[in-house]
């Protein structure tokens, strides 16, 4: 899987540029501000939708105009595909994937997959549990598109539900309508966390030799999945329903008074270790750079096992954050497939592009 070419008019800084792709590495240099981290990003959009830095889509539109236009050609094995976009400022998106309109977003990510490397991601390490549910949950999406509907159905009845609980639940109406909106987080919820129950086991090993790999000396690490509704903290995959269940039920009369939801896969944790200790509070600042690395290394060959094909690399300026053992260490464990690399420097001498590009105010130029 790879992208061939990337055409895009009026994204971000671009007025309109066109760039074709070699199916190894291709490396982009230029100043911070230049555009470079926009170029992956309108690559990560043809693949999930949104940007990856989390912007609304609003942000992507070049100052002054209405929409930009995003043109991605991909190659999957003999397949060749298309996907164009006008992404708008102001409402409703139009996509196209080979001239057809596309029915539901999560079908992108049967066109192109995408593993994404950038500097904040030491937040899922040093941030609160927030950041590491994403990652889940992103990683279980892109394994099987299902769960993101999985995903939408839960954060729909999540918010339905607290703004019944915000409101107040004063009559047997508003109760029976809590009824039934525990009835559906239990079923929403019971999938969502028996899918990250079983990407989690599959998952730390991928992680943990990733991380010896970066780490060579270190003692690798370890996770466990944190569920404070369930007993003994790690609900077993057969009891997530009657746990679930049981919890609400336990929990009514002080969700009632608190007027917030304060049950359910929202609120769990995934809590990762070095040395058997939390590496949030107690790993140093290298330990959590690397485990961030490894995190991003694992999940990227765990899809590629259950999918059979190696999602696209986009690294955004990570060589600048790190020392050059772990940038030699990171470069030696990137998988063979297509891999794009912002730099605002150079790259370690172990980087071999076959494509080196310069951009400069809006234009991207030979490097």
């Amino acid at each position: 899987m790879r992208v061939t070419a990337l055409s895009l008019t009026d994204f971000r800084c671009y007025e309109s540029v066109a760039l074709e792709l070699p199916p190894g590495v291709t490396v982009v240099v230029g100043a911070n501000g230049a555009g470079k981290t926009s170029l992956l990003e309108a690559i990560g959009w043809a693949a999930l939708g949104r940007s990856f830095r989390g912007v609304p889509d609003a942000a992507l539109v070049r100052a002054g105009v209405e929409q930009a236009i995003l043109r991605a050609e991909i190659e999957d094995a003999d397949r060749h595909r298309l996907v164009e976009a006008e992404v708008r400022a102001v409402g409703r998106n139009r996509v196209q994937v080979d001239r057809h309109p596309l029915v539901r977003t999560r079908d992108l990510l049967d066109v192109l997959r995408v593993t994404v490397f950038a500097p904040d991601d030491l937040g899922l390490v040093k941030g609160g549990p927030s950041g590491r549910r994403a990652y889940l949950d992103e990683l279980l999406v892109a394994s099987a598109p299902r769960f993101q509907a999985v995903c939408s159905e839960y954060e729909r009845v999540l918010r339905h539900r607290n703004a019944l609980l915000k409101g107040g639940v004063r009559d047997a109406e508003a109760r029976a309508t809590l009824d039934v909106f525990d009835e559906q987080l239990v079923r929403a919820g019971s999938e969502l966390v028996s899918g990250r129950l079983r990407l989690v086991d599959r998952l730390e090993p991928y992680v943990d030799e990733a991380y010896r790999a970066l780490a060579p000396s270190s003692a690798g690490i370890s996770a466990r999945y944190e569920a404070a509704w369930a007993e003994g903290g790690t609900p077993p995959p057969d009891a997530v329903v009657e746990l679930l269940t049981s919890a609400l039920a336990a929990q009514r009369r002080q969700e009632l008074e608190r007027r917030v939801s304060l049950v359910g896969p929202h609120r769990d944790e995934w809590r990762l270790l070095v040395t058997g200790l939390d590496s949030r509070t107690h790993a140093s600042q290298g330990e959590q750079r690397t485990l961030s690395l490894a995190l991003r290394l694992g999940g990227h060959r765990l899809v590629a096992e259950l999918l059979g094909a190696a999602p696209v690399l986009l690294l955004d300026d990570v060589f600048s954050e790190l020392d050059p053992e772990r940038a030699d260490a990171l470069v030696s464990e990137l998988p063979a497939g297509q891999t794009v690399i912002t730099t605002a420097g150079g790259v370690p001498a172990a980087v071999h592009p076959e494509r080196q590009v310069r951009v400069e105010h809006g234009r991207v130029e030979p490097g």
